[in-house]
């Protein structure tokens, strides 16, 4: 392999990490991110299982991007992402009950995560099974990170602890402080999720500008997948007038 293509690879592989990490720069997926993350375990939790998900979805819609039909495109992913997490939670409930019990409704509504339907439909059906692979386990962990950071956040901040441990006792008591942390339980709260999302984002628009990373994007029809089927897209609207000039024509 050439020293280009592994750099490609490379770059496919960290794109999800930071620089169009699916939270916190693509902002998908926000509804786990928000409510699962009030402790810790539970956003890694449901970060490698949307990874898993990902992974294997891309994998599978790569390897069948040339025997679906675009018309049915999108009810094909979704029951090849139905597949995945159906296996998926029969695995958790059977060894792993208490994340199942953690997790809830928001497991079996990994079927309709935008972040994996999004990356089916703008990567893994445009690129072949390895590049797609690595596409999935880059925005899966950038995914798993996001939670992981927010969770660590609200719940060390809003409960006194990360991952059930009591660090800030465990700390006062190792320097013989005779004081107590009050947790903020705000952050652990629907606001207090708000805030710990919005300062991350804040965060990594800082490090995109102090790196020279800046990605300038733009809201419209650029690089949409389905511009060409919409109707209010000028590019659609153009191809029916040509259609429609060529039938006067002929």
């Amino acid at each position: 392999m050439s020293e280009q293509a592994k750099q490609s690879k490379l770059g496919i592989l960290t794109n999800g990490l930071l620089k169009e990490n699916p939270s916190l720069r693509l902002v998908l997926g926000t509804c786990p991110t928000l409510a699962l993350t009030t402790m810790a375990v539970n956003g890694v939790g449901m970060g490698l299982a949307a990874t898993f998900v990902l992974v294997c979805s891309n994998m599978a819609i790569s390897a069948l991007r040339k025997v679906i039909p675009d018309k049915v495109r999108l009810p094909a992913y979704i029951t090849v992402i139905a597949a995945f997490v159906t296996v998926l939670q029969m695995v958790v409930q059977a060894f792993l009950p208490a994340l199942d019990a953690a997790l809830g409704l928001y497991l079996p509504l990994i079927v309709v995560n935008c972040i994996i339907l999004g990356r089916a439909e703008m990567f893994a059906s445009k690129h072949g099974i390895v590049d797609s692979a690595l596409d999935g386990v880059g925005m899966g962990l950038g995914f798993t990170l996001t939670l992981c950071v927010m969770g660590s956040i609200r719940e060390l901040l809003g409960a006194g602890t990360i991952f059930g441990f009591a660090l800030f006792d465990w700390l006062f008591g190792v320097l013989n402080l005779p004081i107590t942390y009050e947790p903020m339980t705000v952050l652990i709260t629907p606001p207090g999720g708000f805030f710990v999302f919005g300062c991350l984002m804040a965060l990594v628009i800082w490090i995109e500008y102090k790196t020279n990373n800046r990605i300038k994007r733009s809201i419209g029809c650029e690089g949409c997948p389905s511009a060409g089927a919409c109707a209010g897209c000028p590019s659609a609207e153009k191809a029916e007038a040509d259609g429609k000039g060529g039938e006067v024509n002929g």
